[in-house]
């Protein structure tokens, strides 16, 4: 969490350094993310305190990536990169 370090949170990365996106309720509409930087998002858009609550995220504060779900184990599954359709970034800077 940027707000409490010692916090771990999980969430997906909707976009990388240079790319372009739409915010959902975020101070600005679009963002180009930083250098050094990410955009994150939970599942439950509105729900969830992620980049549009606090804005773009430091690679410093990544600690980790989900492979899998283990609980409970009627969800037991491996997880896949999967990015929503309407929340691919807008634009890509090329590298």
């Amino acid at each position: 969490s940027p707000r409490n370090p010692e916090q771990k949170i999980i969430k997906r990365v909707i976009a990388l350094e240079g790319d372009i996106i739409k915010t959902i309720g975020y101070k600005k509409k679009y963002v180009k993310v930083p250098h050094g930087h990410i955009w994150v998002e939970g599942d439950h858009h509105g729900h969830s305190f992620d980049s549009n609550a606090f804005g773009p995220v430091s690679l410093g504060l990544l600690h980790a990536r989900a492979t899998h779900i283990l609980w409970p184990p009627q969800r037991w599954q491996k997880l896949e990169p999967m990015l929503p359709p309407e929340r691919k970034p807008l634009h890509r800077e090329q590298e």
